[in-house]
């Protein structure tokens, strides 16, 4: 289970990543911050937000149009 769940589910670009970025700097150094979302580009989105932030995607899955995103927090 996720440290910390962010439900963005209904929300467009950029809110998901803006709400992520203030979300996971309340995850604890190597916990996890669980992200639901409904934006088809968050994909894209949540991939360029590990790379550039440092921090490591553990999973990206989508089931029945929900984005699920777990990223540890090792920035």
């Amino acid at each position: 289970m996720a440290d910390k769940v962010l439900d963005a589910k209904g929300l467009n670009c950029p809110l998901p990543i803006l709400k992520a970025k203030k979300a996971i700097l309340e995850v604890p150094k190597d916990g996890t911050l669980e992200v639901l979302s409904t934006d088809a580009g968050s994909v894209a989105d949540f991939a360029a937000f590990c790379r550039t932030t440092g921090n490591t995607m553990l999973e990206s899955t989508e089931a029945g149009g929900v984005y699920r995103f777990i990223i540890k927090h090792t920035a």
